[in-house]
């Protein structure tokens, strides 16, 4: 096992990524990665997992590992391997989630609808540039393109996130998942999609954390957020040939 949690270390040093970073990344505990680095100590194979299905470009077992009789059994191994395989068409579930074997999702243009809350307030008369159909998805009210690269290389700009607005943010949020977010500042509003945490300012604020390193936290007093929607999932495109 030391040798993948050097490869793990070596991975997000090589890409810039702080273990905390990461660790709220694929929503662990703190110190999940950062003892084990420090230590020298394994790492559960369910963390493994959730750093696999986030960091998809990462690979524990390169062609020379295939002897390699670590800490890790051959039947762990090749569920990791899978998982890798099958990361792209994977849904993560709430324990709200109810799956819809056939729906049609709207796909809007935000700069068309003016933005996030004239989206939502007006979404009767809001005419989709398209439709999207995904089985067995939960029920989601709409799809948008991203835009910028806040949670870079989770999502990258031009993806198509699928949401579920919600409307009580004191109460509704699921803590560590992804929101698309609209924030007023200087009187005009600022859409992005970020991870919500809880604030250490109090319930009063939310804290947006981004994927992307280069972006800094944020705490958001919860009245200045004027829409908010939970990512059901994300579609990207990789080659238009």
């Amino acid at each position: 096992m030391d040798r993948i949690v050097s490869k793990l270390k070596s991975y997000l040093s090589d890409n810039s990524i702080s273990a905390r970073h990461a660790e709220i990344a694929i929503g662990v505990g703190n110190g999940t990665l950062s003892k084990p680095f420090l230590k020298g100590t394994s790492i559960k194979t369910d963390t493994l997992e959730k750093f696999l299905n986030t960091y998809s470009d990462f690979r524990i077992f390169d062609k020379e590992d295939d002897d390699f009789n670590g800490d890790l059994s051959r039947k762990e191994k090749n569920s990791l391997d899978n998982s890798q395989l099958n990361e792209n068409t994977t849904v993560y579930k709430l324990r709200t989630d109810r799956n819809y074997v056939d729906q049609s999702i709207p796909l809007y243009n935000i700069e068309a609808t003016a933005g996030l809350v004239s989206l939502f307030q007006n979404n009767s008369n809001q005419k989709p540039i398209d439709t999207i159909r995904i089985p067995n998805l939960p029920k989601c009210d709409g799809a948008l393109y991203v835009t910028g690269d806040s949670m870079y290389p989770l999502l990258k700009s031009g993806d198509i996130v699928a949401y579920k607005k919600i409307e009580d943010f004191a109460n509704d949020i699921f803590w560590g998942e992804m929101y698309l977010v609209s924030v007023e500042v200087g009187g005009e509003e600022y859409v992005s999609v970020k991870y919500v945490q809880k604030s250490d300012k109090g319930e009063d604020y939310i804290k947006l954390v981004s994927q992307n390193q280069h972006h800094q936290c944020k705490d958001v007093k919860l009245d200045k957020v004027r829409a908010m929607a939970l990512i059901k999932a994300s579609i990207r495109i990789n080659s238009m040939q």
